[in-house]
């Protein structure tokens, strides 16, 4: 593996990001002791500011591997049991036979067989994954709605069930994330927000780290543009946002520091137990939102790079930002990057998204950058 930066190749790969139509991208990259910081584009495509590699940023599903290990420290603990089923712990909420068949552990690995609210939640993505039916109308209906946790994860559990309990492979769902989130309040009597702001974010030591509770993004950030597959053009910021239409399971803010400084301790050893960490290990396939096997783990993608080897993180998406963290298994190589534009990709006569010169530029950066 390379053990040395080229920094003028990596920023060269990095705005060839933004040359291929990504507005602002920035990333950290280490490697052993090593740290390379990188910014291309801009924050405000209105006058011009420029993104730099310390902003602030909306990571999406990157939240839950947090919210995987504030629940693994609990287990560490003794307080919950990863095999024991859900409704045991919340029988109100996810009642009856399922509540019996489905355990923590399908929870966190997404093979719970329940069901993705979104739909429900923001009735003119229905269609979604079918883009062609979809609009994106809800998003701007919804930008200051709050919703209750327990409405949306009702919807998740009503809806038809993606497979049965335990079977792979999982259908990704952010209703596993929720109930998990009530999880931790129902044990600690604590919110999830808090839990696990003490527990994980400040335990790691992440000051430009949280869990909003407020509409804005606070601090130096970019806009979040959402184009929603060409349907929004030119695409709109949406960093303004009541997130509490995925609260704990997607809303963390942090920065590309951050995320590296987190997982180089939670693959450490040093958030979790070691032996929680081998759970958190153990992958099963499960179907992402786009349709894709991935391997996951307990709130943990296992990604394959070639010639790279084994890499542990996760990404995530909002409306409009989007990032992704990727830790190589020996722990001595890490790449976290940030997007300020999302669904970049136009529709197809059939309704399927088309590939766009952006997602071959950012594979080349990301293979670069973990030392391709």
């Amino acid at each position: 593996m390379t053990t040395t930066f080229e920094p003028d190749k990596l920023q060269g790969a990095l705005t060839d990001i933004h040359d291929a139509g990504m507005p602002g991208v920035f990333a950290e990259v280490r490697n052993h002791d090593q740290i390379w910081c990188g910014a291309a584009g801009v924050a405000d495509l209105a006058t011009g500011r420029g993104v730099t590699a310390d902003m602030r940023h909306r990571v999406g599903s990157i939240t839950k591997t947090f919210t995987a290990a504030a629940v693994l420290q609990l287990v560490d603990d003794g307080e919950i049991d990863l095999d024991t089923a859900i409704g045991h712990y919340l029988p109100d909420l996810v009642p009856g036979e399922r509540g019996n068949a489905i355990t923590v552990r399908m929870l966190i690995n997404h093979t719970s067989g329940l069901a993705e609210y979104l739909p429900y939640a923001y009735p003119s993505l229905a269609a979604f994954p079918n883009l062609a039916k979809t609009t994106p109308a809800s998003l701007d209906d919804n930008r200051f709605t709050r919703f209750q946790a327990t409405d949306l994860i009702a919807m998740g559990v009503a809806a038809p069930a993606t497979g049965r309990p335990g079977i792979p492979p999982g259908v990704y769902s952010n209703t596993n994330y929720l109930l998990l989130c009530q999880l931790l309040e129902s044990i600690t009597g604590t919110s999830a927000e808090k839990l696990i702001t003490r527990n994980v974010i400040e335990r790691a030591g992440l000051r430009d780290t949280e869990l909003p509770l407020g509409l804005t993004v606070n601090g130096p950030h970019s806009l979040h543009y959402e184009s929603w597959f060409g349907m929004i053009d030119p695409p709109r910021d949406y960093s303004v946002y009541n997130m509490s239409w995925v609260g704990p399971a997607a809303s963390l803010i942090s920065t590309v520091t951050d995320l590296n400084r987190f997982f180089a301790l939670l693959l450490a050893g040093e958030i979790i137990s070691p032996s929680a960490l081998e759970q958190m290990q153990r992958t099963v396939p499960v179907i992402s939102f786009e349709g894709k096997t991935i391997d996951y783990g307990l709130g943990l993608h296992k990604t394959t790079i070639p010639g790279r080897g084994i890499h542990w993180g996760h990404d995530g998406s909002v409306w409009g930002g989007g990032a992704i963290s990727l830790t190589s298994g020996d722990g001595t190589r890490q790449l976290s990057a940030a997007v300020n534009l999302q669904r970049w990709n136009p529709l197809d006569p059939t309704g399927k998204p088309h590939p766009h010169p952006i997602d071959h530029a950012l594979a080349t950066f990301t293979h670069l950058a973990l030392g391709g």
